[in-house]
């Protein structure tokens, strides 16, 4: 939480009161207090002190951490985002509005955060299609729609903090059962396969697997993988494999348990669950957690000594949230050439933008000029928040020289505070001004007028245009 930031946690008092089916009077009799000082805390009125937070962990056996976490950044993050949009130039929402919306009434924060999708998903389908949205009359898309099921998938991991306890207990089963070690995975995991689950596997060549790189044969009981796929990623495909045959009742039921609103949320969170999984075979918590912290977070050499890729590591590092064993809580960015995001992962306060690029002067789109180099920063957001991260290109296995690979870049990053743990920070001044590079979530929300780099004007300010004055655009904008 911010320096000087109160912790306002009303919203998720009243949440866990309810769903414990208990009146104010009963939940302030547990907690030690009156219960109209409840009914302040509960409307944000009173400042939770961390004598109570330790009182509300003890009455109701929750994680603190998570608990406390500001979950208001994010939705006012969205909110701006939403009333940013020209659709709102005539309204008068002010930040703090925005910020009493979020705080106060998360859900329906969250409801306006889901019309807007739905309009804008609306609204760039038809531009696409070239017809007038009056000429068509067509309402906004079903929750199906591609783009909907990625984000509230997407979402979802984002709820959960990215971690999965009963994943993680999973895979260490499946170590112990299959007596696996480390340098030979790859055989320990066609072995289980085979022992476990009568499953073998088997390489084909590329001209018979064409563009598919795994594929269960549920008749033959054969995994087939393709032969152009790396080490690292036949082990991927192996442990995804395990998941999704022997603990498929489990996938189910945390799908289940999501409630995602469309069949399309629900295949693909159910293949986020079983790459989460596969990761965690890949790279077992303790192990991987002890090494990760004792190495400072070297991921080139957590890669060699886990059989795993630079992005597979990235993903595992944002996912060590075990109570008692947390790593740094990291972010990741995947995006490729054009700056669309493809993956976006988070343990740290960072908002990524929903509806629009990321900004032009973060290191990974820097990445892309120099391929395998990790570039290091430090940056500042609008608000003053710092962060520290390093990016990197990674290369995606193709079909050949018709069919070649994909490049993207990989950025994963934490908040200055944690950065002295990272090795990568070594060398760097962290706390000196002048080394941040000023950056926000896109051009649309950031209102620093001396960017060079700007595309965009900030929504919600009026452009000022001098034709005998240029700078670094050909317009300005007024202070708001």
């Amino acid at each position: 939480m911010p320096k000087g930031k109160k912790a306002m946690l009303g919203h998720k008092i009243r949440r866990l009161r309810r769903q414990q089916d208990l009146t104010q009077a009963e939940t302030a009799e547990r907690l030690g207090i009156s219960p109209s000082y409840l009914n302040l805390l509960e409307n944000n009125q009173r400042q939770v002190t961390v004598d109570l937070l330790l009182r509300i962990g003890q009455a109701f056996d929750v994680d603190l951490q998570s608990f406390a976490e500001d979950e208001g950044a994010r939705l006012v993050g969205g909110l701006a985002e939403v009333f940013g949009d020209p659709l709102f130039a005539e309204s008068d929402v002010k930040r703090q509005d925005i910020a009493d919306l979020a705080n106060a009434i998360p859900s329906a924060a969250q409801a306006v955060i889901g019309l807007y999708k739905a309009y804008r998903e609306t609204r760039d389908s038809l531009q696409l299609l070239g017809e007038p949205a009056a000429e068509r009359g067509d309402g906004p898309p079903a929750s199906g729609a591609p783009g909907s099921a990625l984000d509230e998938v997407r979402d979802f991991f984002h709820a959960q903090g990215n971690y999965f306890p009963a994943l993680e207990d999973v895979a260490a089963e499946i170590w112990q059962r299959g007596e696996l070690e480390q340098g030979a995975l790859q055989q320990g995991l066609a072995d289980y396969l085979d022992n476990e689950l009568t499953v073998r596997v088997k390489v084909m060549p590329v001209e018979v697997m064409g563009a598919i790189r795994r594929r269960y044969d549920r008749h033959g009981r054969r995994v087939l993988l393709s032969e152009m796929l790396t080490p690292a990623t036949r082990l991927f495909q192996l442990a995804v494999q395990v998941g999704l045959i022997q603990y498929r009742s489990l996938l189910d039921r945390l799908v289940a348990e999501a409630g995602f609103t469309s069949e399309a949320a629900a295949l693909l969170g159910r293949v986020g669950l079983a790459n989460y999984l596969a990761g965690a075979i890949l790279m077992p918590y303790e192990p991987f957690y002890r090494a990760a912290t004792a190495l400072r977070y070297d991921i080139e050499i957590l890669m060699h000594r886990f059989e795993a890729s630079f992005e597979q590591v990235c993903h595992r590092l944002t996912t060590l949230q075990r109570p008692g064993s947390k790593g740094v809580p990291f972010f990741m960015i995947r995006v490729d050439h054009a700056g669309n995001i493809s993956k976006r992962y988070s343990a740290s306060r960072l908002h990524f933008a929903r509806f629009g690029g990321a900004c032009p002067r973060w290191n990974v789109h820097d990445a892309f000029a120099a391929p395998g180099q990790i570039l290091r920063q430090v940056s500042e957001m609008p608000d003053g928040e710092r962060y520290f991260s390093i990016a990197r290109t990674v290369a995606k296995e193709g079909g050949g020289f018709r069919d070649p690979g994909q490049t993207f870049s990989v950025a994963l990053g934490c908040e200055i505070a944690y950065a002295a743990q990272l090795v990568y920070a070594d060398g760097i001044e962290l706390e000196q001004s002048d080394i941040a590079v000023p950056i926000g979530l896109h051009c649309r929300l950031c209102e620093r007028a001396e960017c060079s780099q700007r595309a965009f004007p900030p929504m919600q300010h009026r452009l000022v245009v001098d034709e005998n004055v240029r700078g670094a655009t050909a317009y300005g904008f007024d202070a708001g």
